[in-house]
């Protein structure tokens, strides 16, 4: 049975538990972090498990700004080997996935009086763009809101500067890197939740884990376990006695049609109230608008939720920017919180008394800490993630097989670069093929061909986004989607595009999931029900804010 496929879950649940196996490694924790651990191990040949305790990228990593981005703001800042290692990272993804990963250009305003100025960001770009070795900045003084940013607020403008980033699917780039170690021999499961871990005399020797469908408790054996959970790092290392040192800060975003604010670049600038850098910026044929940096306190168990303040403070960035665009919440198609896993500067007193100091003056740096044998790792950035895999596998190399050595651990595996061979429709634009082998790899042709028996034009777009149903299909087929909130949160992005979470769209899903998911009528109207449930709590407006 193929990985990831309907029914393989279970078979391969059976087997954990019939079979006293002990793995080299077991990562916990399906969002970028654990992906890229996950990956890297198997390429080298560890015998690795991957468990999450909800949805593969469920929490920050479907549910962040979308940025591979060298981080402009930690040069600024001093972090020059944050910044370093990030646009030599986002180099290397927009050169190895084109489709998934790609060019960003920014726009950033010059104004009389405010900070930054010109010269003073032209500098920083100089450096920026030495890292990245090649040019991309640009000062613009001519044609600003004729051409590169139509309706931006000219009031005192002296001219923008052009530098340039990356953008991505995050969510999408998470299953590339798992589909990558599944490949490599790797077992990747959702919806297991790590709840203990297994202490013997030389230290940690495997976990305790909780089948979350079936309510299952199941051991497992590891010579060495990875704690890559972010936002939830602290649970884990709870259990053997350790204090908090995550401080978890939300961002939330708006979406809105791109007609209503059209930028073909990601305009970057300046809050009026705080300061803080505020951004809008195309993505999937939308727009998207954030984000806030707030002290989260809710509970880590449910999908972060936008509050009316963010709301109120996003809405008042984009309309002093784009001072004629009077965006309201009329407007909003949909929106998205996602929960940082910042570590503290005070890491022995994360405290909730409102006295921790400002959430964006926190470092973004990674750390790793070493509990005889629970290797956990939190905080860094997607754009870094290869690395921080890297620096995870050094910090587990003492618990591991000794044919691996620090040697093997010099570099980070690229991935494949497909040039030719894969026989795509003729009907697909040479853009739609990138962009579907960025996301699937060597499985775009298999995808196309598998989803045939299932739809009579596959390869059509659902409504007006740029994802096929084939897309779909696909995932149903081979990506492990237990719940519909999985294929259209995750998997695909639909219920983030089209208004209502897709509503339009639901009776040809349905009918997609009962031939491939073998849902009957009852399971569907479970899951529309859950689905409606989580759309309505966690990527719609505010319950205080009624649309007129």
């Amino acid at each position: 049975m193929l990985k990831w496929s309907p029914k393989w879950r279970e078979q391969t649940l059976a087997s954990l538990i019939s079979d006293d196996v002990e793995w080299d490694l077991i990562v916990v924790g399906g969002g970028i972090t654990g992906a890229g651990v996950y990956r890297e191990a198997a390429n080298r040949g560890l015998k690795v498990l991957l468990l999450e305790q909800q949805d593969f990228a469920w929490g920050t990593s479907s549910r962040s700004s979308k940025m591979v981005h060298g981080g402009l703001r930690y040069l600024g800042v001093g972090q020059f080997g944050l910044a370093n290692d990030s646009v030599k990272e986002r180099q290397r993804l927009m050169s190895e996935l084109p489709g998934l990963v790609n060019p960003l250009p920014f726009l950033m305003g010059h104004y009389k009086g405010s900070f930054p100025g010109p010269k003073i960001f032209n500098l920083l770009l100089t450096v920026y763009d030495w890292m990245a070795g090649k040019r991309y900045r640009q000062y613009i003084d001519q044609g600003v809101n004729d051409y590169w940013a139509p309706g931006v607020n000219e009031n005192k403008l002296l001219g923008m500067t052009r530098f340039a980033d990356a953008v991505t699917d995050d969510a999408r780039l998470v299953m590339r890197v798992l589909h990558d170690g599944n490949d490599k021999g790797g077992v990747a499961l959702n919806y297991l939740k790590a709840v203990d871990t297994l202490r013997s005399d030389d230290g940690i020797s495997g976990l305790s884990v909780e089948d979350q469908i079936t309510k299952q408790k199941i051991t497992l054996r590891s010579k060495v376990v990875v704690n890559a959970t972010g936002a939830w790092t602290d649970a884990l290392r709870a259990t053997l006695g350790q204090q908090r040192v995550i401080r978890p800060l939300r961002g939330s975003h708006l979406v809105v049609p791109f007609w209503r604010l059209p930028v073909s670049f990601s305009v970057s600038f300046f809050h009026p109230k705080d300061k803080r850098p505020v951004f809008a910026f195309p993505w999937e044929g939308m727009t998207v608008i954030g984000t806030t940096d707030i002290d989260h306190r809710a509970s880590m168990d449910t999908e972060a939720v936008i509050s009316s303040a963010e709301l109120d403070y996003l809405l008042d960035a984009v309309n002093h920017q784009f001072n004629q665009a009077n965006i309201v919440a009329d407007d909003i198609v949909s929106t998205w919180s996602g929960v940082r896993p910042v570590v503290s500067e005070n890491q022995n007193e994360v405290v909730d008394d409102g006295k921790e100091g400002k959430p964006s003056s926190e470092k973004r740096e990674h750390a790793i800490w070493n509990d005889k044998g629970l290797i956990s790792v939190a905080g860094g950035k997607l754009t870094t993630y290869r690395l921080i895999a890297l620096d995870v596998l050094r910090a587990a190399l003492p618990y591991l097989p000794k044919a691996l050595s620090p040697g093997s651990l010099s570099s980070a595996e690229p991935f494949l670069a497909i040039e030719e061979g894969i026989d795509m429709p003729r009907e697909l634009s040479p853009e739609a093929q990138k962009r579907l082998i960025g996301r699937h790899g060597l499985n775009a042709e298999k995808l196309i061909a598998a989803s045939r028996e299932y739809a009579q034009d596959p390869i059509d777009k659902i409504a007006t986004t740029d994802t096929l149903w084939a897309e779909l299909i696909w995932a149903c087929l081979s990506e492990s989607v237990e719940h519909l909130d999985d294929l259209l949160l995750r998997r695909t992005r639909i219920g983030l595009l089209l208004p209502t979470g897709a509503q339009s769209e639901m009776a040809i899903v349905k009918g997609i999931c009962q031939k491939c998911l073998a849902w009957d009528d009852l399971r569907w109207q479970q899951e529309l029900h859950r689905y409606q449930t989580i759309i309505e709590r966690a990527y719609s407006l505010p319950d205080s804010v009624k649309r007129v």
